[in-house]
């Protein structure tokens, strides 16, 4: 599978194979294809994604996409389709470069022009039509191969669930900085960015530092290949649960605070030692565009492969439904990662080998993502931002193929307006409805925990 950023959108541009496709439509279906997003500068530069608006499939072949030159064109390759309400990333950089003042143009085999927009600046880190396909130009987060990050007013409801929160863990017991929760049956795992993992136990009152094999004072977190602790943000299990490995996201190394660094790590904790050594590494930062070296990887969350392809979820780097069976041995599912400094959330398959295709990638409408939780029994995944939002919480689910923000929520009414950077939903329901935990990267009143509950 492909691992590299050109590697990635090339794919995107493979024909796909298929028995029975349809042939060229009429020439009124050719409006439906529309350019969508341009991308300029960062790791993917000279890229164009097309987007098809109308209902039915639409043979691309031999179409052409200039810049504001008639002698700079890139032909899509023949075998080319784009099925309805469906994406494609062209990476065009070795028939042309796109400038920061430029053009970029589609043309029918024959030379009509069907669509074109212009721009005068770089984009940061795209330009995207909002909406998708119609609208005017938009400075946007990255998206290629799924649906525009465009600005989104969603009013917020209020909390699903009591407005009552209460402490959940002792006085001072971690201070600052605790950040990703994840709660794996009876257990809440905790990383803290301070290159921390707590495994914590519940009590009449919330929770509580397990004390045997070596968690009483957390574990710290070293990478496999580089000197230094992780940045760990945030924190998931597969179906496998901790047996299979705890999932941390760090966004650099403590030993080089200056650099970002977006990694996932998989940590063996089974042991009793102290310290605790990656046994893989996934550097996802050469297939994402740049951000600061405390604006990365916040937040982490996994959904099972069974899950995206019974909803029909599209995968980014083909453009067509998710097959797994397309990719090598991995953990039957999807990682998805929160970036803080973008706002955006990208998926990732996670191959056993240390190889990965990106296959989404996807806005929240928010100003920051410090959480990601997939709630399996409501089909639905929660994106938390900080004091940043004053605790929003938003809900997306899978629409068409793809992850679509459907509700935007208030904090409970009784939570203080804290730097939240964690929450975790218990798998379980009780009277209708689901506890939940948040963290406190403040520390505030010298409390890390708080709890509440949500309407199953």
């Amino acid at each position: 599978m492909n691992s590299t950023p050109r590697a990635w959108l090339a794919a995107t541009a493979l024909p796909l194979l298929a028995a029975g496709l349809l042939t060229a439509p009429a020439a009124a279906a050719n409006t439906d294809i529309r350019i969508n997003e341009v991308v300029t500068t960062g790791v993917v530069d000279d890229s164009v994604e097309l987007v098809n608006t109308g209902t039915g499939t639409v043979d691309i072949s031999g179409w052409v996409i200039k810049d504001e030159q008639d002698a700079s064109a890139f032909t899509i390759p023949s075998g080319t389709t784009l099925g309805p309400r469906r994406y494609r990333a062209f990476d065009v950089h070795n028939a042309f470069g796109l400038g920061s003042a430029d053009k970029a143009r589609l043309f029918l085999p024959g030379g009509t022009q069907i669509d074109s927009v212009s721009w005068s600046t770089h984009g940061d880190s795209s330009w995207s039509r909002c909406t998708d396909g119609t609208g005017p130009l938009t400075a946007a987060g990255m998206t290629l191969g799924g649906p525009n990050s465009c600005p989104s007013s969603l009013p917020s409801s209020a909390w699903p669930g009591s407005g009552a929160v209460s402490t959940a863990d002792g006085s001072n017991v971690f201070g600052p900085d605790l950040s990703g929760l994840y709660q794996d049956g009876s257990v809440l795992w905790a990383a803290q960015n301070s290159g921390k993992l707590w495994r914590l136990l519940p009590t009449s009152t919330g929770w509580t530092p397990d004390t045997s094999s070596g968690w009483g004072s957390g574990k710290r977190l070293k990478f496999p290949t580089i000197s230094g602790y992780a940045d760990s943000e945030g924190v998931t299990v597969t179906s496998a649960g901790a047996a299979g490995g705890v999932y941390v996201s760090s966004e650099r190394s403590d030993a080089s605070s200056g650099t970002s660094r977006t990694s996932v790590l998989r940590y063996d904790v089974s042991g009793t030692a102290t310290t605790l050594t990656a046994t893989r590494e996934w550097n996802l930062t050469p297939a994402l565009p740049p951000v600061g070296s405390n604006l990365g990887f916040e937040a982490i969350t996994w959904v099972p492969d069974s899950t995206l392809t019974a909803a029909g979820f599209v995968d980014a780097s083909t453009g067509a439904a998710y097959a797994p069976s397309g990719y090598g041995p991995h953990t039957g599912g999807v990682f998805f990662v929160g970036v803080e400094g973008t706002a955006m959330v990208h998926g990732f398959v996670l191959q056993d080998s240390g190889a990965f295709t990106r296959v989404a990638s996807f806005g929240t409408g928010l100003a920051g993502v410090m959480e990601l939780q997939w709630e399996p029994q409501a089909a639905r995944l929660w994106a938390v931002c900080d004091d940043t939002c004053h605790g929003q919480h938003r809900t997306l689910r899978i629409q068409n193929g793809y992850f679509t923000t459907t509700a935007a929520f208030a904090k409970p009414a009784q939570m203080p307006d804290y730097n939240n950077e964690g929450f975790a939903l218990s798998p379980t329901c009780a009277n209708g409805t689901r506890s939940v935990t948040w963290s406190d990267d403040s520390n505030d009143d010298n409390h890390a925990l708080r709890k509440g509950s949500v309407t199953c």
